[in-house]
């Protein structure tokens, strides 16, 4: 099986990753009762962006940006995202609400707007290694990133079944391992269904203070090591300092 790099358009859906891998705040969620909050776009203008991540205490997008994974480092190379091709994964809607938080991160979004997000794809430097994969940074306040983590574990409990979005479906939803690093952390499997193939894949997400670090990958040959190794997640997570 022929490795190819990963495309820019692999930040957005994880499933195409995987096949191009392997061939020849206002960020509040409101006043809700709902377990799941409900999703919106990220802001987009800069200097509104910089006004609300000073009022809820976020990191604001220049200081993400540099506190941002790139180039060359364990094994791997990340490299920025345009921002045209994120756009299409924004508002991926799952066919039941308990599934939410994973549809949205099957997009390359929490499912709670962020002030700002970064994202980066992630390309194994070593030919010998089948893991590709993508991370993004999502700079929330404080409250609003914890809630995310919180609610992305009780959708991992009520969504054990999966969901479907964008025509794309989702089933095998499995608790991963996830390394000790940052505030906490919360890592699964799931299982992408392309046709007749498919595809199995493992997120990693990390908080620290207001921002959610996620990382997921894809390994096409072993997909028992699909997990973005510990040491990129834990340089990533000490340039947020």
């Amino acid at each position: 099986m022929k490795l190819r790099k990963v495309t820019p358009i692999a930040a957005v859906l994880p499933a195409l990753i995987a096949i191009s891998a392997c061939s020849g705040e206002s960020t509040d969620p409101g006043k809700k009762d709902a377990k799941v909050s409900a999703n919106s776009t990220p802001l987009e203008d800069k200097s509104t962006a910089d006004a609300e991540a000073e009022r809820v205490g976020a990191m604001a997008p220049q200081a993400l940006e540099k506190a941002t994974l790139s180039g060359k480092k364990n094994g791997f190379e990340a490299k920025k995202v345009a921002k045209a091709d994120v756009e299409a994964g924004r508002d991926m809607k799952a066919d039941k609400t308990e599934c939410q938080p994973l549809a949205s991160l099957a997009g390359g979004y929490t499912h709670i707007p962020a002030v700002v997000v970064e994202h980066r794809t992630l390309e194994p430097i070593e030919t010998t290694n089948a893991t590709v994969g993508s991370m993004w940074l999502a700079s929330h306040s404080e409250r609003n990133a914890k809630k995310v983590l919180a609610e992305v574990r009780t959708s991992l409990k009520e969504c054990p079944d999966g969901f479907k979005t964008l025509g794309l479906t989702y089933k095998s939803v499995k608790p991963a391992k996830a390394p000790a690093l940052g505030d906490e952390a919360v890592g699964y499997r799931i299982t992408n269904v392309v046709g007749k193939q498919q595809v199995s894949m493992t997120y990693t997400l990390v908080r620290k203070d207001g921002v959610v670090a996620v990382f997921y990958g894809v390994n096409m040959l072993a997909p028992e090591k699909s997990a973005i190794p510990d040491s990129v997640i834990q340089g990533q997570i000490e340039k947020l300092g």
